[in-house]
């Protein structure tokens, strides 16, 4: 095993250092500009769009609206990434890695407007609704499914099963920390409601997550002001040491320049999957008039994610931190450092706080794993033998050891994002043709529409009819 963690650990280096970060924080700035930076001219209308009503499909059933589809992408990015996996990217990274974190939400707001957008464009008719995602788009614009095959096997990798080991076993570690429960328990407990969920289908995921995920995030969020609040004299100080180890400016544990890169980017992208090619399959369930609206929505989804969740947790953990905490690492540190605010009872509130947190983005994660399952082959054995393997991950990832579990995750996840990121660097020109129609018809006092033939040229387009047409 430990071979194996080596050779893991070797992998990540590669690819992260020479070709993952460049390539993400390249192309985030490529969108940025061509995009007229969407990600900050258009906040205003993301929040607007969130009210939107769900559409009735051509089969007279309603679609998954547009704050379902937000909150599907939210359950998996505000998950263990957001407590655990900030933890754990300060202690190897330092305080910079939190800057780091920002600095990918803050470019790949563009990127996740990108890949939601073309999801939505080429996404295609299913018995629930719609589906689809980058692999659809690797098929059906690039016409390379072969691409889209390879995608999806890294998605199901990395989605269905590696990530669910991690949401697992940090579920596990915060209710023996605060409770004393044995792993293995929690496991089987977490197990059996995973299996409970994922066999009701993407209307349950849906309705789970709008549910669960805004009530989680707004609770969470709320202890992290309070003690922003009742610290706010040192919150100068926090952002001072934030930005100069960013740079390396100033000697901390793990803090060199490139140890925060590297944490602050891995961390971030667990998080926001900005530029991963996790959202867009959420994005493409939407009912929507015009692919722009969820191309905007998960833009939203992103910087509620890390500029909001992943920086509470980065204050708790930083204003928070003290002797008797230098051997703690991921959820067990963050617990630490909000006792020292609040008192004891924060490691109960923190253990409920990461079972709805993981649980939400496990039922995510599940149906990312569901829709490239389907592409690769629509047989319903696979599908149940996939089911199947979700569940025995969750029992798995429950008891293994930490680091083991994250590094496999990064690895899983620097390839799917790889393939993902070049795919939609050579489809980034219908995006921006799609967006500069969007503002056209919004500019006129439209509520836009999109139309098969709305952009010349435009291929291999099955759920938007052409226009003169009823859309579905």
């Amino acid at each position: 095993m430990e071979v194996i963690h080596e050779w893991i650990n070797g992998q990540n280096s590669f690819w992260w250092g020479n070709v993952l970060i460049p390539l993400l924080l390249g192309l985030g700035l490529y969108f940025s500009y061509r995009t007229k930076f969407v990600q900050f001219r258009l906040i205003g209308e993301m929040f607007r769009l969130l009210t939107d009503k769900a559409l009735v499909t051509a089969n007279g059933t309603k679609g998954v609206s547009s704050f379902q589809s937000f909150c599907i992408g939210a359950a998996t990015r505000i998950g263990t990434g957001n407590l655990a996996g900030v933890a754990i990217a300060i202690t190897a990274g330092g305080p910079g890695a939190v800057f780091w974190m920002w600095i990918v939400a803050l470019l790949g707001g563009a990127t996740s407007f990108i890949e939601s957008t073309l999801a939505q464009v080429y996404k295609v008719k299913d018995k629930d609704g719609f589906k689809g995602g980058p692999a659809y788009y690797m098929q059906k614009a690039l016409k390379a499914k072969w691409l889209g095959i390879l995608f999806a096997f890294f998605t199901v990798l990395s989605f269905g099963l590696v990530f669910n080991a991690v949401q697992a076993n940090t579920i596990s570690s915060a209710y023996n920390t605060a409770f004393g429960i044995d792993e293995k328990v929690m496991g089987i407990g977490v197990a059996i409601l995973t299996g409970l969920v994922i066999f009701g289908g993407v209307k349950r995921i849906a309705k789970v997550s709008e549910i669960v995920v805004p009530f989680m995030a707004l609770f969470y969020l709320l202890i992290g002001l309070f003690v922003i609040i009742t610290n706010i004299t040192e919150i100068p100080a926090v952002l001072s040491l934030i930005i100069k180890s960013a740079f390396g400016l100033e000697e901390v544990v793990g803090g060199t320049i490139g140890a925060a890169v590297m944490n602050g980017v891995r961390r971030g992208l667990f998080s926001n999957e900005a530029g991963m090619g996790s959202a867009p399959n959420a994005a493409a369930t939407a009912v929507v008039s015009h692919p722009a609206k969820q191309g905007l929505i998960q833009t939203l989804g992103v910087f509620v994610d890390t500029l909001f969740v992943c920086s509470a947790t980065a204050f708790i953990i930083l204003l928070g931190y003290g002797s008797g905490m230098e051997g703690l690492d991921g959820i067990a540190l963050l617990q630490g450092t909000l006792t020292s605010h609040v008192g004891s009872w924060a490691n109960g509130f923190i253990a409920i706080s990461i079972l709805l947190f993981a649980f939400s983005s496990i039922i995510g994660s599940y149906y990312y794993g569901e829709t490239n399952i389907s592409f690769i082959n629509n047989n319903n054995k696979l599908l149940l033998t996939y089911r199947v393997a979700v569940i025995a991950i969750v029992l798995w990832g429950a008891t293994a050891k930490l680091q083991i579990v994250w590094d496999l995750a990064d690895l899983s996840m620097a390839f799917m994002a790889i393939i993902n990121l070049i795919a939609i660097a050579l489809l980034g020109n219908i995006a921006f043709k799609v967006l500069q129609d969007y503002m056209k018809q919004r500019k006129a006092g439209k509520d836009p529409v999109f139309y098969a033939d709305s952009i010349e040229g435009l291929e291999n387009v099955e759920a938007w009819e052409p226009k003169g047409q009823k859309e579905n």
